[in-house]
């Protein structure tokens, strides 16, 4: 896995800081990733026309958001397999080629769009050319991802996840009614307004996105391979205790972290822009515009800055996620632990992946239209991959005696239940 060797915390041994920071690897880079500059937008959005009353879906969507991470962790750990290699091996190849195109199609499209948001950004913290900062942050990227070693790129990766404390930081800086705050998100004031249907709908898309089952999945099996002392637990089922709760800790822990600093980015635009009456947030660019002369230069830094780091995050989980998938779909060689020669066809993907993301920014293409299509392919994916993946988890000759338990069954299919509900919403909406 990309998180390398970890302590490992003995039965009976006092639970403390330093043993859950060790356990934190896949589930923590996953859940920082979600929270990206398009998934900022969406947020910033949800907040600035609706208020505080949308703030209760991030604390509904995090049990189903994490329950779903947990179910594609327990894939890679168990079979020691990524999803993808799953569907290869126990599906026809009819199901398994559609999701993986389309899973390319979506993230190349995110891609783009996260690194015009980060030029964006940089351009309004510092001026300059937009086009120059997307070639920039494309090519810091892709270099880190592909020529750094091991350890250094874990903490870099890890590290960086101390940037989604900036939206936390800028919450705290305006002047935020916490009172009303904590009434909504624990007593939902739901509307069935047209617009707040479509608002929720977009949100429960960013927070369940199919490239995170993959990563997710792809992390936990390359663990695996490289660390000598972990195993397959299909092959060491003695293993499964320990790293069955150190995925629980890790997945929780990593969603609950992104769906808080979503819950605060909510709260910073909903205390700022729809206080003022600026209702209307389309990019995350936008968001950090109007936060200026509303809450103040420090609270825009901040907020901008927050792009950046964010960025720096999704950008190599989507590009790595497509090349997982191709790569265990096509029986390449891959895995970020190995080196450019020995994963060639992997390391091209993500080139390959970047490079169509830094052309998006420069064919005129409108960044809205862009991240609605990418939403729409999304959700055309993720509902029959979320079925294949709860009828996978439960069937002896994938999971061997590691079959889901009920009550992450129960949740599981809620979530994919909420997922269905989402698309068809989407769809519905689409057709008005």
């Amino acid at each position: 896995m990309l998180f390398g060797r970890r302590h490992r915390k003995h039965p009976g041994e006092r639970t403390h800081w330093r043993g859950v920071l060790a356990v934190l690897g896949p589930g923590l880079i996953t859940g920082a990733s979600d929270d990206d500059p398009s998934g900022i937008a969406t947020y910033s959005q949800a907040g600035a026309q609706f208020g505080y009353s949308m703030t209760w879906v991030m604390l509904f969507t995090w049990p189903l958001m994490a329950a779903i991470q947990e179910i594609s962790a327990r894939i890679g750990r168990v079979t020691g397999k990524g999803i993808a290699a799953n569907l290869r091996e126990h599906y026809p190849a009819a199901l398994l080629r559609p999701i993986v195109t389309l899973l390319l199609v979506a993230n190349f499209i995110n891609l783009g769009a996260d690194l015009g948001a980060m030029g964006d950004a940089l351009r309004l913290l510092i001026g300059g050319p937009r086009g120059f900062y997307v070639i920039l942050f494309a090519a810091a990227c892709t270099t880190l991802e592909i020529f750094s070693s091991y350890q250094a790129y874990v903490k870099f990766l890890k590290w960086t996840t101390l940037t989604l404390f900036a939206y936390v930081a800028t919450a705290l800086i305006v002047r935020v009614p916490w009172g009303e705050v904590a009434y909504n998100t624990f007593v939902p004031q739901v509307s069935w307004e047209p617009d707040y249907i479509v608002v929720i709908v977009a949100v429960l898309g960013t927070t369940i996105s199919p490239y995170l089952f993959f990563w997710q999945a792809s992390e936990e099996a390359e663990d695996e391979r490289v660390n000598s002392t972990e195993h397959s637990l299909i092959e060491h089922p003695e293993e499964a205790p320990r790293q069955i709760r150190r995925i629980e800790i890790d997945t929780y822990l990593g969603m609950g972290l992104s769906n808080l600093v979503a819950f605060f980015i909510m709260v910073t635009t909903a205390a700022t822009l729809h206080a003022n009456g600026v209702t209307d947030v389309q990019t995350s660019e936008q968001a950090a515009e109007a936060l200026r002369p509303i809450a103040g230069e420090f609270a825009f830094i901040i907020f901008a800055l927050g792009i950046l780091g964010t960025g720096l995050l999704a950008v190599p989980v989507l590009a790595g996620s497509s090349a997982y998938a191709l790569a265990e779909a096509m029986q390449w060689e891959a895995g970020l632990s190995r080196s450019p020669q020995e994963a060639k066809q992997f390391y091209a993907t993500i080139v390959a992946g970047t490079l169509i993301g830094v052309g998006i920014n420069f064919i005129n293409l409108d960044p809205i239209k862009a991240l609605f299509w990418s939403a729409v392919i999304n959700g055309i994916v993720a509902v029959p991959l979320m079925v294949v993946m709860m009828l996978m988890t439960m069937q002896p000759k994938v999971m061997g005696r590691f079959t889901l338990p009920r009550w992450l069954w129960a949740i599981g299919w809620l979530s994919t239940a909420a997922m269905a509900v989402a698309v068809v919403m989407m769809f519905v909406n689409w057709g008005k």
